[in-house]
């Protein structure tokens, strides 16, 4: 799978070695070239510095070809303005864009946006562990609906 990540911090960093050690071919874009001392030396993917709302380091990254997109930089609204980019410029099969406002990634949601919002599944989680209650699914946590097809 040719997947493109959209952040190089705590997450994405985490999320694009882990893609890149199950043998898929991953690009991951960050504005700041130090953030990728996060991947190591033997992240096999590719690193473009850039902004990840610029259509031609988008291009350069490979999203035209990608399978997957995710974003998950620090603002929310560079997220979801790539995430939009992806999906309606690109036609990026799947986007999933991380979002720390609930509220927001509620209303991109209802527009069409496939949103993740961390911190309904960490507020969540936490409650059912200090309640001692059974953990949900991460749908649950979420709101989120399932996903309708296999990746291409």
């Amino acid at each position: 799978m040719k997947v493109v990540v959209l952040g190089c911090g705590r997450v994405g960093s985490q999320l694009s070695m882990s893609l890149s050690n199950a043998g898929h071919e991953v690009s991951v874009i960050d504005k700041d070239r130090e953030a990728f001392e996060r991947l190591g030396h033997s992240f096999k993917g590719r690193k473009f510095v850039g902004l990840g709302i610029d259509e031609d380091v988008l291009r350069a990254a490979g999203l035209p070809e990608a399978d997957a997109f995710v974003t998950v930089a620090y603002g929310d609204n560079t997220n979801v303005m790539a995430a939009q980019i992806a999906t309606m410029k690109f036609k990026v099969p799947r986007v999933l864009c991380r979002m720390k406002d609930p509220s927001r990634a509620r209303a991109y949601r209802d527009m069409g946006v496939y949103t993740f919002a961390s911190t309904l599944l960490a507020s969540g989680v936490i409650e059912d562990f200090i309640l001692g209650t059974p953990w949900q699914s991460v749908e649950h946590y979420l709101g989120l609906p399932e996903p309708t097809e296999e990746p291409g």
